[in-house]
């Protein structure tokens, strides 16, 4: 949104209309999302009222063990830290081996997700990529991350969550027969951001329309699906409603996106956009508690450890979940923030009113359809959840 244009209505009207009923729209949302601090609270007791009658009194958080499979990535994100080319300091591809020890690690801690995060597509341009494949034994990295769900599976009882970027009809299908669910983050319908110098300058898998593809065609399979906004990149307040309305209008027609995540950028001093403001904790709220009202019936999320130490003012916002967390692994992501400890967690979330409840990578409304698949998927699945669900009470949970 440019910053001098204005919208004709108050955001107090258009919250006393969404208490009479009327649904939020693109001009609402775009007024609420910018509105001041003397309308904030009455945007906040909005979000909050309508995550209560989503799914009331309880927040959620999955407990996984976060798996770089490789950090060898083909885009050039000028927010990103993970990835790495190859002989550059850091740079790896995890062994089976690898992923089995952090798997069993996990599993005596009370994790049921295996969080795959990986680079898209390196051995399209690094021939290095395609020799370690090789000795591997496989020809894509897709293929290797699809053994690695399946050695997963078969060898543990954690459950694969894979994040494998762009992906074709086929490989969305090959993938579901191995994990539950998946994700793929939209960012942004800013296609601004592709140019010399923005955010997404040389990463050609983050075209937007690129990667709405594969999270309608995920939907065509019914394959339960996270997505979600970063904020903080270059984009306006108004390409951030444009952002959720997106991902609205594919769970509109599909009913298949489990979870929408709000994430914000963070400054780290070795990223091109070093010299980048970071969103503000209000910015943060009104982009949470707008996505609440423009989907009040799917789960939202903001990784807490972004946010931390006010992480549970996101509570207000009406977020209903804290993403994953790990008592094991860094967020490799960022590894410089570390996600709380799980009694803290649960602390601070109950002195807002809630109660905290572990969940499966896969949320519990969709399991159903995710069950009827049956195969080695659908038993291990049946083995972790509750009668609600949920995850299964283990000793070290």
């Amino acid at each position: 949104m440019n910053k001098h244009e204005a919208w004709d209505t108050a955001p107090s009207s258009y919250l006393e209309r969404l208490r009479n009923g009327v649904p939020l729209s693109r001009e609402a949302a775009c007024s609420l999302i910018c509105c001041g601090d003397d309308d904030l609270p009455a945007l906040l007791r909005a979000a909050r009222a309508a995550k209560e009658r989503f799914k009331p009194g309880v927040i959620t958080y999955s407990r996984k063990v976060f798996l770089p499979l490789t950090n060898l990535c083909r885009d050039y994100c000028g927010y990103c830290t993970f990835r790495r080319d190859p002989g550059e300091s850091g740079a790896h591809t995890m062994t089976p081996d690898e992923v089995l020890q952090v798997c069993r690690e996990g599993e005596r801690l009370g994790c049921t997700e295996a969080l795959f995060s990986l680079g898209d597509k390196p051995e399209l341009i690094f021939p290095e990529m395609r020799d370690t494949l090789r000795r591997l034994g496989y020809n894509s990295t897709l293929q290797y991350l699809e053994a690695m769900c399946q050695l997963v599976l078969r060898e543990t009882t954690l459950l694969p969550h894979p994040n494998p970027g762009l992906l074709s009809a086929e490989w969305i299908a090959r993938l579901a027969a191995v994990s539950p669910s998946m994700g793929l983050m939209l960012e942004t319908t800013n296609a601004s951001l592709l140019a010399p110098g923005a955010a997404h300058d040389n990463a050609p898998d983050k075209v937007p329309a690129k990667r709405l593809r594969t999270i309608e065609e995920a939907g065509k399979q019914n394959l339960p699906f996270t997505t979600g906004l970063l904020i903080g990149i270059g984009e306006t307040l108004e390409d951030r409603v444009d952002t959720m309305l997106a991902i609205r209008e594919v769970h509109r027609r599909y009913d298949h996106i489990q979870e929408v995540i709000v994430q914000n950028f963070r400054v780290k001093s070795s990223i091109p956009m070093r010299h980048w403001p970071e969103p503000s904790l209000g910015e943060m709220l009104r982009t949470v508690a707008v996505a609440r009202l423009l989907m009040p019936d799917v789960n939202i999320q903001a990784p807490l450890n972004l946010s931390a130490p006010y992480y549970d003012d996101l509570l207000d916002a009406g977020i209903n979940d804290w993403g994953g967390i790990s008592p094991l692994t860094p967020d490799f992501i960022n590894p410089e923030k570390p996600w709380p400890h799980l009694e803290q967690l649960k602390s601070r979330t109950e002195a807002k009113g809630f109660s905290l409840q572990q969940r499966l990578p896969v949320y519990p409304e969709f399991l159903p359809a995710v069950v009827a698949r049956h195969g080695l998927l659908a038993e291990k699945i049946k083995a972790v959840a509750d009668p609600l669900g949920f995850a299964r009470r283990t000793r070290a949970a």
